[in-house]
């Protein structure tokens, strides 16, 4: 009997994604009614868009994949990975792109607006995946075969995400495809070298740009200019360590209150620990141990190279991105731009995100678990 005929996916992954949606939902209408009421007279405004745009369509592409056998999706890799690739240049063309904030991150087809570079997150997992089973793991350990050619790829990708620019997003990426590659039993010797050339590429960017550099010098010293380029930082600080152990209750921050720029973006998570406190903080934490768990058991349990690489993938795709949002809200790494999985305000983000999960549930359909 085929293996998706017998078998349910897992049940436990599942409920830990709603749980995390469901919370970033509410999170969402907490954190953005005032700059949803100042800007739009609608204090649910960005609730509303992100429950009927992002979560709805989310779920209905999550429930698709969950039933459609991940194998299929090897033979549409190669033109998914290429359409993200023509969705990216389309943003610096006028009438396509949208400038938002100095950035061309936007992309405008008729009512539809999305970023392609979240298109591009699972199109890289997707494409890798496929890349690297076709190859086995004699030519993926060959430097010519294997790492050259990777390099090509990340380096064909990330050239057009850094132009928009967009560097957490490239991290997150590069991350990613590295941990793939990785799991694909590519050489030690070879993640090393990828691994420290991907921290002076950072440095030759940080000193490249001067909102990078600002962003890195208010790292070593958050105290520098806090009405200034450390304002966010030190706003988010405040924000998390006035919430305390148990929060001030749901509803009530005072950050949120035009103090705290993009309250319900890239901030939400100190929105969080000022509402919610350290009790509240670990907890949507543990949610996403969980997901690394149940995401890794999964890819460990694959039965084949294709599911594997793909799981390894989408959960650390998750879970490098909460990782740095966190991180970098909490001061922990430099401030960087990218949304927190599941809980930020974001369409496209938490489609493709549920897409993603979907994916990795039809894996654990077939798995050996």
């Amino acid at each position: 009997m085929h293996p998706l005929q017998n078998k349910k996916s897992d049940r436990t992954l599942l409920l830990t994604v709603l749980a995390l949606t469901l919370f970033g939902l509410v999170m969402i209408a907490s954190a953005s009614v005032i700059y949803s009421q100042t800007h739009f007279g609608d204090q649910y405004f960005f609730f509303k868009r992100q429950l009927f745009f992002g979560i709805v369509p989310g779920l209905a592409v999550l429930y698709f994949f969950s039933k459609f056998d991940y194998h299929r999706l090897k033979k549409i890799a190669v033109p998914f990975f290429l359409a993200s690739l023509v969705f990216l240049i389309l943003v610096f063309v006028p009438g396509f792109g949208t400038e938002v904030y100095g950035a061309n991150r936007w992309l405008q087809l008729g009512p539809i607006s999305f970023q392609p570079s979240e298109m591009l997150k699972l199109a890289m997992i997707l494409y890798l995946a496929a890349w690297l089973e076709s190859k086995g793991h004699k030519k993926i350990r060959d430097f010519f075969e294997g790492l050259l050619p990777f390099l090509a790829i990340i380096g064909l990708a990330g050239f057009l995400i850094i132009k928009q620019p967009d560097t957490g997003t490239l991290g997150i990426i590069v991350l990613t495809s590295i941990a793939i590659f990785f799991a694909s039993g590519a050489k030690v010797s070879h993640i090393l070298g990828l691994m420290l050339s991907g921290v002076g590429v950072l440095l030759i960017l940080i000193k490249s740009a001067p909102y990078r550099l600002n962003r890195f010098l208010v790292f070593l010293n958050p105290e520098m200019d806090t009405q200034g380029i450390g304002y966010q930082i030190n706003q988010a600080i405040l924000a998390i360590g006035s919430g305390g152990i148990f929060g001030l209750g749901l509803g009530l921050s005072r950050k949120k209150f035009n103090y705290l720029p993009e309250p319900a973006g890239d901030s939400i998570f100190a929105i969080i620990g000022e509402e919610l406190g350290l009790i509240g903080a670990t907890i949507l934490i543990l949610l996403f141990v969980v997901l690394a768990i149940k995401g890794y058991k999964i890819a460990r349990n694959s039965l084949d190279e294709f599911g594997k690489l793909v799981a390894v993938g989408i959960t650390s795709w998750i879970i490098f991105q909460a990782f740095i949002n966190i991180a970098a809200i909490t001061g922990i790494i430099p401030l960087t731009g990218i949304p927190l999985p599941f809980i930020s305000y974001g369409g496209t983000s938490i489609v493709f995100l549920l897409a993603g999960v979907g994916i990795l549930l039809n894996i654990s359909k077939q798995s050996r678990m």
